[in-house]
C-alpha cells in the first residue's frame, strides 16, 4: 500500500473509530460556511433585484439628470433637448404615490410617451382596451384602435408593471386610488407595462397628467438623455455642469448602481462579517477536536514515527484529516446555505431585517465564484483549526509518548513564553488596528481589531488557567480535592477546550453590550424628539401625501389643540455618488436648539447678518467633512444657499445624515408651505382620542391622517428596532451552540484519554457516579473561567463594537451600556450546560471496566 493509501486508511479508521466527533466537526464547520453562504446569496440577490429595477426605469439612458425629491422646474428641460450632443430627452416627473388602504407606496412615473418610447421604452404601456360600455366590469375590447391608443394620453388613466398588478391584485380595467395631499385620485388602469420587469412595482401615466393630478405642476424630478453616437457620457456630464440649477445633478447608469449599492454596503457588510463569526467558532472547535485527539493517539502517532513515518508526514496526516472535514464540512453548508436562502427568499423576501430591501422579492441564484469562495473558506477554517495540533503531533519524541502519562506534555507547551508573547502582542496590535480609520467608508480595521483581540485573548487562556487553578483553595472534601488537584496540575486537556467557550461567549457578550446599548440610546433620542402628547402625518409612506397651508390652518383651529409644530421632510443631494441627505424644516429656537435635538456638541447661535443657522446629524460631518461653527451651501429651490453648522445632533434613523433647518428660515428661501407631520400640544382635560375625533371631523380628508402617541411611536420603532437584529440574535445563538458542542467534544475526548485514571479511581473506592460528579464539577469550572474569560474579552470587543465599527460603519455615536441581567442569565445558562454537556459526553468513559482499564497503563 502507497502512503498516500496508509494516510487515506488511517483518517478512515479514525473518523469511524469516532464518528461523534467527526459528525460534530463536520457540522461546526457546515454551520459556519451556511449562515454565511446564506446571507451573502440573499443580501445579492436582494441587490441584483434592486439594480436592476433601477436599471430598468432608467432604460436606455446615457445620462440621467436628477434632482430633488422636490423637483426641478421644467424650464430646463428645453434647455437641455436642444443641446447639440443630445439625439432624445426624455422628462419624467416621479412621484411615490400612497396607495389606498395599504401601508407601502407605488412609484408612479409621468412621462412623454413620444419621447419616452426612444430613451425609455420599459415605460410606455401597451394598451388594453375596455369596452366603454363596460369599463366598470373591465371587460376587455379590442386592442390597437386609435380610441384605445388615446389612453396613453387620457389624464385619468395610468398603466402599471406586472408586478405592481399582482401585489395589488388589480388588472386592466379596474381602479387604482392614490393618495394626493389628504385627498383621493382614483385612475384607471389602461393597460401593462410589458417589459418593465419582474419585480418592479411601478405605474406610469402621461406626464402632463401626473403633473396635474399628482399636484407636482411646473416640476419635474429627472430628464433622462440619450446622447448621439461618439458623445462621450462623461465628458458631455461635465460639459453641462455649469447649466444645471442647484440641486441637480448628471450621473451616468454606473453612478445609479453605485448609490444603490451604497445604501446598504455597511448593513451587509457587517452582516457578512457577523455570520463569519460561527465560521470563526467553527475554527477553534475543529482546533479543540483534533487538540485532543493528538493527545489522545499520541502513542499511535509515536509508533508511526517508530517504524519510519517521518516529521512531515505526520503533520501532513493531521492536516489532512482536518481538511477532509473541512471539505465536507464546507459542502455540507453551501447546500444548507443554498436551501437556506431560497427559502428566506421565498417566505420573507430579500430584506433580512435592516429595511434597505423591503419590497423587493428576488430569487436565489448559483453563482460559482462565491460557492468557490465560501468552500475555501470552510476547508481554510478547518485547515488552520488543525494545523496546530498536527505541529504538535509532528514534534512529539516516539520514546516518550509511547508512555502513559505523557498526556499533559503538549499542552503544556500552549503556556510557554512563546504562547504569551504571542498573545500579547496581538492584543497590542488589536489596540492599534481600533484607532486607525476607515477603509473606503468600512471598518475594516475594526474588524481587525475585533479578531486580533480574540486572537490574543484565546492564545493567553493557557497561562491564565493554570494561574488561577492554582490560586484556588483546596478543600477538605474528597470529591471537590480531586477535582481542584487535576486542574491546578494537569490543566492543559481542560483548557484546551477553553477555546471554543472564551470564542463564542466573549462574541456573544460583545454583541449583547452592543445592541443593548443601541437599544438604550435609541429610547433615550426618541424620548427627547417626542416631547408633544400627540402627532400626526398626512401619511406614513410616500410623498404624495401632505398638508396644505388650509389642512394647517384648520388643524391649529381644532378646539383642544393648545399649540401645534408643523414639520416638513424631503431630501436633498449634497453628492451625486452618495444617497440624499433628509431635510427636515421645524421650528427651532437658534438660542435653544437643545430643546428639540440631542446635541453632540455645544450649540452655536449666529451673529446678526450671517448665514440662517443649520443643525447637521453626525452622518452629515462624517460624510461632508463638517463642522461645527463651518460656513456651508445647500441646494435650496434651484439655488445654492448660504448657511452656518449651529451644532451636531445625534440621529439614529437616517443613515445617510440629515439637517435641521428652522422652519421659518425654509418658507422664507424656498416659499414651500407644504408641510408632512405635525406635533399637538392639547389643552388642558382634552383627552388624545378626543382631540384624534375633532381632527378628523373638522379637517377636510382628515379621516387619512394618521395619529400617533409617543408611547406607541417608542414601541413600534423599538420594534423595527428588534426586527433589524434578528438575523444578528439568531448567529449569535449558532456560535454559542457550536462553542457548547466544542465542550461536549472536548470532554468527552479528555474522559477517553482518562480513562485509565478512572480506572484507578474505581480501585480505591470511588463509585461511578462520584466520577460523574466530579466531571460535572471539571465542567462547571472550566466553563466558569471561561465565562469570566468571555466577560472580559467580550466588554473589550464591545468598546470597539460600540466606539470603532459602528461610527465608522453608520456615523452615529452611543454610550456603552451594559445588560448586567442578560448577561448574568447567559453566564449561568452556559455554565450549566457546559457541565451537563461534560456529564453526558463522559458516560462512555465510565462504563469502561475499571480491571481493563487500569491494565491498558502497563
Amino acid at each position: 500500500m502507497t502512503a498516500g493509501g496508509v494516510g487515506a486508511a488511517l483518517i478512515a479508521g479514525e473518523m469511524r473509530g469516532h464518528s461523534l466527533r467527526t459528525l460534530i466537526g463536520i457540522l461546526a464547520i457546515a454551520a459556519g460556511v451556511a449562515m454565511g453562504y446564506a446571507v451573502q446569496l440573499i443580501n445579492r440577490a436582494a441587490l441584483n433585484e434592486l439594480s436592476a429595477t433601477v436599471n430598468s426605469l432608467m432604460g436606455n439612458a446615457d445620462i440621467e439628470l436628477r434632482g430633488p425629491r422636490a423637483g426641478f422646474h421644467e424650464a430646463l428641460f428645453p434647455r437641455i433637448a436642444s443641446l447639440p450632443e443630445v439625439a432624445v430627452a426624455s422628462p419624467v416627473t416621479e412621484v411615490d404615490a400612497r396607495v389606498a388602504g395599504r401601508d407601502e407606496s407605488l412609484k408612479l412615473l409621468g412621462v412623454d410617451v413620444f419621447r419616452a418610447g426612444y430613451v425609455t421604452p420599459n415605460l410606455v404601456g401597451r394598451v388594453e382596451q375596455t369596452d366603454p360600455a363596460n369599463r366598470t366590469n373591465g371587460t376587455k375590447g379590442t386592442k390597437g384602435t386609435k380610441g384605445a391608443s388615446l389612453d396613453l394620453l387620457d389624464p385619468d388613466t395610468v398603466f402599471l408593471s406586472p408586478a405592481a398588478l399582482t401585489w395589488l391584485a388589480l388588472k386592466p380595467g379596474d381602479s387604482l386610488t392614490v393618495q394626493v395631499g389628504l385627498a383621493s385620485v382614483a385612475l384607471r388602469i389602461a393597460g401593462v407595462l410589458s417589459a418593465s420587469g419582474d419585480a418592479v412595482r411601478v405605474g406610469v401615466m402621461d406626464i402632463g397628467a401626473a403633473q396635474w393630478r399628482l399636484q407636482r405642476l411646473g416640476m419635474l424630478q429627472r430628464i433622462d438623455i440619450k446622447l448621439k453616437p461618439g458623445v462621450d457620457a462623461e465628458v458631455f456630464a461635465h460639459s453641462i455642469a455649469a447649466l444645471l440649477p442647484a440641486g441637480v445633478a448628471a450621473v451616468t447608469p454606473g453612478d445609479n448602481a453605485h448609490r444603490t449599492s451604497m445604501l446598504s454596503r455597511a448593513y451587509r457588510a457587517n452582516l457578512n462579517v457577523l455570520a463569519l463569526v460561527a465560521l470563526f467558532t467553527g475554527a477553534f472547535l475543529v482546533f479543540t477536536m483534533q487538540a485532543l485527539a493528538v493527545l489522545r493517539r499520541r502513542a499511535q502517532f509515536a509508533l508511526l514515527r517508530a517504524i519510519g513515518v517521518t516529521q512531515r508526514g505526520v503533520l501532513w496526516l493531521v492536516v489532512a484529516e482536518g481538511a477532509f472535514l473541512g471539505m465536507l464540512g464546507a459542502a455540507a453548508g453551501l447546500a444548507i446555505g443554498f436551501a437556506l436562502a431560497a427559502a428566506v427568499l421565498h417566505y420573507a423576501g430579500g430584506d433580512l431585517g435592516g429595511g434597505y430591501f423591503e419590497g423587493v422579492q428576488p430569487r436565489v441564484h448559483f453563482d460559482a465564484l462565491p460557492a468557490a469562495i465560501f468552500w475555501g473558506l470552510g476547508v481554510s477554517a478547518s485547515v488552520l483549526g488543525s494545523f496546530a495540533p498536527a505541529l504538535e503531533a509532528a514534534r512529539a519524541r516516539p520514546a516518550r509518548a509511547l508512555k502513559a502519562g505523557d498526556e499533559e506534555a503538549p499542552a503544556a507547551r500552549l503556556r510557554a513564553k512563546r504562547t504569551v508573547t504571542a498573545a500579547l502582542l496581538a492584543i497590542g496590535a488589536g489596540l492599534v488596528a481600533a484607532l486607525l480609520p476607515p477603509v473606503a467608508g468600512l471598518p475594516v480595521f475594526g474588524y481587525l481589531s475585533i479578531a486580533l483581540l480574540l486572537l490574543g485573548g484565546v492564545l493567553a487562556m493557557p497561562a491564565v488557567a493554570r494561574a488561577v487553578f492554582a490560586l484556588l483553595p483546596r478543600s477538605s472534601h474528597a470529591l471537590p480535592q480531586l477535582v481542584l488537584s487535576q486542574l491546578a496540575n494537569a490543566p492543559g486537556r481542560a483548557t484546551i477546550g477553553l477555546a471554543g467557550i472564551v470564542t463564542s461567549f466573549s462574541l456573544m457578550t460583545a454583541m449583547a453590550i452592543m445592541v443593548s446599548s443601541f437599544r438604550l440610546a435609541v429610547d433615550d433620542w426618541l424620548q427627547l424628539l417626542l416631547p408633544a402628547p400627540l402627532y400626526l402625518r398626512a401619511s406614513s409612506g410616500g410623498d404624495s401625501a401632505f398638508l396644505s397651508p388650509g389642512n394647517q390652518a384648520a388643524i391649529a383651529a381644532t378646539p383642544g389643540v393648545a399649540r401645534v409644530e408643523f414639520l416638513r421632510a424631503t431630501q436633498i443631494s449634497l453628492d451625486a455618488r452618495l444617497p440624499p441627505v433628509s431635510l427636515l424644516a421645524r421650528p427651532i429656537d437658534p438660542r435653544h436648539p437643545a430643546a428639540r435635538l440631542p446635541l453632540t456638541t455645544a450649540p452655536l447661535v449666529p451673529p446678526a447678518g450671517d448665514p440662517p443657522p443649520v443643525w447637521i446629524s453626525e452622518a452629515v460631518a462624517d460624510l461632508y467633512g463638517m463642522h461645527r461653527g463651518q460656513r456651508i451651501t445647500l441646494p435650496l429651490a434651484g439655488q445654492r444657499l448660504p448657511f452656518t453648522v449651529a451644532g451636531i445632533w445625534r440621529d439614529y434613523a437616517r443613515q445617510f445624515g440629515a439637517i435641521v433647518i428652522d422652519a421659518s428660515d425654509y418658507r422664507r428661501l424656498t416659499h414651500d408651505t407644504r408641510v408632512t407631520d405635525a406635533a399637538l400640544w392639547l389643552a388642558s382635560g382634552v383627552a388624545p382620542a378626543q382631540a384624534i375625533s375633532r381632527l378628523r371631523a373638522g379637517v377636510p380628508g382628515g379621516q387619512r391622517l394618521e395619529f400617533a402617541q409617543p408611547a406607541d411611536i417608542r414601541a413600534a420603532s423599538l420594534r423595527i428596532f428588534d426586527r433589524s437584529f434578528a438575523v444578528t440574535y439568531l448567529l449569535e445563538a449558532v456560535a454559542v451552540i457550536i462553542g457548547l458542542f466544542g465542550v461536549g467534544a472536548s470532554f468527552g475526548a479528555q474522559a477517553l484519554a482518562r480513562k485509565r485514571e478512572f480506572g484507578m479511581l474505581r480501585h480505591i473506592g470511588v463509585l461511578r457516579r462520584q466520577i460523574a460528579v466530579m466531571l460535572a464539577m471539571e465542567g462547571a469550572l472550566v466553563a466558569i473561567l471561561g465565562v469570566l474569560a468571555g466577560l472580559t474579552l467580550g466588554s473589550s470587543l464591545a468598546i470597539v463594537l460600540v466606539h470603532v465599527v459602528n461610527p465608522q460603519s453608520f456615523h452615529w455615536t452611543m454610550s456603552v451600556h451594559m445588560p448586567r441581567g442578560l448577561l448574568a442569565t447567559l453566564a449561568a445558562a452556559v455554565v450549566v450546560a457546559a457541565a451537563l454537556t461534560a456529564l453526558l459526553s463522559s458516560r462512555a468513559a465510565m462504563s469502561v471496566d475499571a480491571v481493563r482499564a487500569v491494565r491498558e497503563d502497563w
